[in-house]
């Protein structure tokens, strides 16, 4: 049971309501007070996410893993200096590695490894990289 706002718990326990008496006027006026929603009555978006067993949460770091950009067998000379130029637009960009695994799943057969000079530049990358469509894949 929660209580209200303040150092002392001592402020207010319920929202205010904004209700309008007529097209350009309205009153404040105490709202009731919410109980907390079960986790099986909330939509799947709000609920909270399992912790991933393959992620664990770790600091950040200055080296950027992208899988997917490009499958098994479709390494070529100049993707290498294609994903750098790309890597180049979010930071100073100190290496860009390219691994082809083979017998990986095709998703992890390419590994492209993007070492950045600073951890805010790696985690820019990361954020707008994440999820990005390229060449009909997600990266």
């Amino acid at each position: 049971e929660g209580s209200g706002l303040g150092k002392d718990g001592q402020g207010m326990a319920t929202p205010l309501v904004m209700k309008k008496t007529d097209v350009a006027t309205g009153v404040i006026t105490e709202g009731q007070k919410r109980q907390p929603a079960a986790a099986a009555n909330q939509p799947a978006a709000k609920q909270p996410k399992p912790a991933d067993a393959k992620s664990p949460a770790r600091p950040p770091t200055r080296v950027v893993l992208l899988n997917n950009l490009v499958g098994a067998g479709e390494v070529d000379e100049d993707l290498e200096e294609e994903t750098a130029e790309e890597a180049g637009k979010y930071g100073k960009l100190k290496r860009c590695v390219v691994k082809e695994i083979p017998g990986a799943p095709d998703i992890e057969a390419v590994r492209i490894f993007l070492e950045y000079e600073r951890v805010e530049d790696a985690t820019k990358a990361m954020i707008d990289m994440n999820g990005r469509y390229f060449g009909g894949r997600v990266v």
